[in-house]
Parts: structure tokens; C-alpha cells; sequence
């Protein structure tokens, strides 16, 4: 049982790698790829005003630069991926998902809807039969099943997953502007550059303990957050030194481990006992002073409304102390 956990964690890891592209290219966050258009009356409007609401017909322009037009407010929508059905239901949108993928588990509601695939396989069958109006893709997917989508002449919004922080907002405002809930898109973000602001004031002047976060582990190898990653700018943010920041991929080894023996390793919550458990990891400093801690990946890995959460979770295990709301 163990080992199908963390093989799955592996599995999962990779599939982000493979949907991510090149990181290392510098980012134009107002390029059309990034930022969603809004065009009403050929006439193209700046998607980052809150003040408008998203009338309909709309058009907007994807983070893969493709264009999608919506003749009306999508009221039947399918997620492909687990951010973006979080997204969903903090826009107050739950009530319009109709399909979902099996790893699209929060919140609970989420669960009622269908499930029409994992990462790797869609059932294009059932897609089809939930008739949906939109259909949220990111880059955890296949090409071919990308194309299939778009053959089937289902409108899709692709959302890259882009390795930055500052992405998150920018997967948010544009769902939030496909599925006319800009205002409430707009909380959402600034509610969460809020935390941003808190976390990074905090950490301030702090020692940096130095930090390895646990993908994958064991028989299957060693896998970690590099610096190429936004988790790694995560601990950074939170006041933390990543030791695989100087590295890309996510492939790390017990040896590099064990050679700059961190202050603190982070690992998802299940995982912890096994890890510990684990022939290689036991003569860690880390290990040995209790000083290995759990925490829902789900906060650190989704680029959606609770990441920020996950950073502020990520300063109080650096710093041992909490920052008051």
C-alpha cells in the first residue's frame, strides 16, 4: 500500500513536469498567452478591469493563445484539473460543474459531479453526453487528448500551468472572467496577494533554516522541487533556502540529500511514517531532531485559491510561530 502511494506521488509529479514546458524563459505576464482577452463589439477591452462585467456573446483569448467564443454564460462546465475545480467553487461556480477529473476532490461538493477521466485518459463518450458549454484544460493532459477536445469542436479554455506564484492569479482572473464572476475573481486574488504581503513582511530579517520538500521517495527514487519550480519560490517567499534550488528536472538522490542534510524536510501528510520508516532517510539531522513535517500537499502543489494558505502553513513550520489575521 505504501509503495502504490508513493508511487502514484511519482507518477503524478511527472505528469506536471511533462505539462509544464520550459520555466526558464522570462515571463510577460500581460502577453495575450498569460492574460485573458475580452473582445465585446470588436472592440478589445483590458481583461484586468474588475469594473466590467464579461457580457456575452465573448470572446476570450487563452493561455495557449487560442481563441474561445461563448454565446452565452457557461452554465454546464467540465474541470480537468484538481486547481481548476477549486477555482470553480471559490467563484461561487459549483453549481455548474458537471464533469470532473477522479483527482478533483475539494471541496467535498465537487465530488457529485461526473467523473470523466484522470490526467492521462479521457472518456471523450462521456464528455460529449454532459453536453458542457466549456471545458476548463490545463497542462496536466495528453496533446492528443488536447486535440481531441478541440476536433469534437468542444469549446476549451486551456489554463498552462506556468511555474510561478504569480500564475495562480492569473488562472483565476481568467476563469473567473469565462464564467462571469470577475468581481468575485478579484477577492479571491486580492485576499491572497493579502497573505502574500503578511508572509513575506514576516519572514523578513529571519534566519533562513535550510529546506528539502518530499515529491518522491524510496525504491522509486528521489524526486524534489527544484528551483526552476514555484514550489521552490514558495519557500523562498516564506522565508526558507530550497537545497535543490540550484538544480532543474525534479530527479534528486539520497546521496545530495544526505549531503546537505536540511534543517527541515517537508512532506505530504501520508507519506510522513513511511518516510521515516524508510532505509536511507534515517540519519538525517532533520529526521533524528523531529523536525520532518506533514503538510496537505494540496496547498502546495494546486494553483488555485488555497496556495497561499499553503505559504503562510509553510512560514509557520520555517519559523514556528503564526501570523495573525
Amino acid at each position: 500500500m505504501k509503495k502504490g502511494l508513493i508511487l502514484m506521488l511519482i507518477l503524478f509529479a511527472l505528469s506536471f513536469v511533462a505539462g509544464c514546458g520550459s520555466t526558464n524563459a522570462p515571463q510577460d505576464i500581460n502577453s495575450p498567452e498569460h492574460t485573458g482577452v475580452i473582445k465585446d463589439n470588436n472592440q478589445q477591452k483590458d481583461a484586468s478591469k474588475s469594473e466590467e462585467t464579461a457580457a456575452y456573446p465573448l470572446e476570450v483569448t487563452d493561455f495557449r493563445g487560442n481563441s474561445v467564443k461563448l454565446a452565452k454564460e457557461p452554465q454546464r462546465v467540465i474541470s480537468l484539473s484538481p486547481n481548476i475545480t477549486e477555482i470553480i467553487y471559490a467563484l461561487g461556480k459549483g453549481d455548474t460543474l458537471v464533469g470532473r477529473t477522479a483527482f478533483c476532490d475539494y471541496p467535498e461538493d465537487a465530488e457529485d459531479a461526473i467523473v470523466v477521466g484522470d490526467f492521462i485518459e479521457w472518456n471523450f463518450e462521456t464528455i460529449l453526453s454532459l453536453e458542457p458549454d466549456v471545458v476548463f484544460a490545463s497542462s496536466l493532459n495528453t496533446e492528443e487528448n488536447e486535440n481531441k477536445l478541440m476536433e469534437l469542436g468542444i469549446n476549451t479554455v486551456f489554463l498552462t500551468q506556468i511555474e510561478s506564484f504569480e500564475s495562480t492569479y492569473e488562472i483565476i482572473d481568467l476563469v473567473g472572467k469565462v464564467l462571469n464572476a470577475q468581481d468575485r475573481a478579484d477577492e479571491i486574488i486580492n485576499e491572497m496577494k493579502k497573505t502574500v504581503s503578511e508572509v513575506q513582511k514576516a519572514a523578513e530579517g529571519k534566519e533562513k533554516p535550510s529546506v528539502y520538500y518530499v515529491v518522491g521517495y524510496g525504491e522509486y527514487g528521489d524526486y524534489t522541487a527544484t528551483g526552476e519550480t514555484f514550489i521552490s519560490s514558495m519557500i523562498g517567499m516564506a522565508g526558507g533556502n530550497n537545497i535543490a534550488a540550484d538544480i532543474t528536472g525534479w530527479v534528486y538522490s539520497l546521496e545530495k540529500l544526505i549531503e546537505k542534510d536540511p534543517d527541515i524536510i517537508i512532506c505530504p501528510e501520508y507519506a510522513k511514517e513511511a518516510f521515516l520508516q524508510t532505509n536511507g532517510y534515517k540519519e538525517l539531522t532533520a529526521v533524528k531532531e523531529g523536525r520532518i513535517y506533514a503538510i496537505d500537499e494540496n496547498l502546495i502543489v494546486r494553483q488555485g485559491p488555497r496556495l497561499a494558505e499553503g505559504l503562510r502553513a509553510l512560514y509557520e513550520i520555517f519559523h514556528s510561530e503564526s501570523i495573525s489575521d
